[in-house]
């Protein structure tokens, strides 16, 4: 039977009477005279042509069909209200947009993302990728992961500290069997240096490291962000100085090595907020989402 052709009135009337076995009753259930209740019952008999009550004085009985009917009815009806309950109780989905520093986004953020849907599948996130901090008004970010080479209190804003940048030289394998053995750090004058944004990143490591000034090579590429100088590091191009917590997949797999020990920590990220107290729900579940998580990777940083 094709769906358009359902007498869905009618058997919602015959579903109430027949669990009420009363027409009164049914009426009473659906607001509705029991005459009009009488009158779908009868629709529904002549379109099935076979009666569905044996009606009696002041009371009805259902007949075999009636029975069928009744219960297929009964469990059909059952499952359209819990359907549209949960559908009813089910929350909207929400957007949470985060402001994020693009090496950040690109090389921790986006690859760990799909954890925090796991664990909340009803809030989306939007990232917008921007290097500069955004001013928090309404129809802007909520939230921002942020580097900062201080401890910096942003205008107007809230800053918690998630964890420490620690930079550290790093290449890949192939890059370092094909050039001179790395015995001492002065000897990283043999390789291109990858130099991200400013030549200044390498003075800091090499003075840490014990080289005098006059060996530090002043020559390299000047990349945009971490994650350029991340990925040209991965091609062989050079040695970048890399945020050991961007890096820490490729230095699992092998993927770029760590020549030396020595480190320098250069700033630290921060979760940023106009008021981090104040934050929507959807938000608030994000920012302690990101607090977990930059937990574990400050018990990762501890081991170097």
């Amino acid at each position: 039977m094709k769906r358009g052709r359902l007498p869905l009135t009618a058997l919602r009337s015959f579903e109430a009477a027949g669990r009420h076995l009363s027409f009164s009753r049914a009426a009473e259930e659906l607001f509705v005279t029991q005459a009009a209740i009488s009158r779908q019952i009868r629709e529904l008999e002549g379109f099935l042509r076979q009666q569905l009550f044996e009606r009696h004085h002041r009371r009805v009985e259902l007949t075999e069909a009636g029975q069928k009917l009744l219960r297929q009815v009964v469990k059909s009806f059952d499952d359209i209200d819990q359907c549209l309950a949960e559908l009813v109780a089910r929350p909207t989905q929400s957007v949470v947009t985060v402001s994020v520093e693009p090496s950040l986004a690109a090389s921790w953020l986006v690859p760990r993302l799909n954890q925090f849907r796991e664990l909340r599948p009803d809030i989306d996130v939007s990232l917008d990728v921007e290097p500069r901090l955004i001013d928090f008004r309404s129809g802007q970010a909520e939230l921002a992961l942020r580097f900062s080479a201080q401890a910096t209190s942003w205008p107007r804003s809230e800053a918690e500290l998630l964890a420490p940048v620690i930079d550290s030289p790093v290449l890949s394998p192939a890059l370092l069997g094909s050039g001179p053995e790395l015995d001492h750090p002065a000897e990283l004058g043999c390789y291109t240096l990858l130099h991200e944004e400013n030549r200044s990143g390498w003075a800091r490591w090499f003075a840490a490291a014990g080289v005098a000034e006059e060996l530090v090579p002043g020559r390299g590429p000047l990349l945009a962000d971490a994650s350029l100088s991340k990925q040209a590091a991965l091609l062989g191009h050079g040695v970048a100085l890399g945020d050991l917590l961007l890096v820490r997949d490729e230095l699992a797999s092998g993927a770029l090595v760590k020549p030396f020990e020595t480190n320098v920590v250069c700033g630290a990220y921060w979760l940023v907020a106009r008021n981090l107290r104040k934050l929507s729900e959807p938000t608030l579940a994000f920012a302690d989402w990101i607090r977990i998580e930059f937990a574990e990777a400050r018990r990762y940083l501890q081991n170097f």
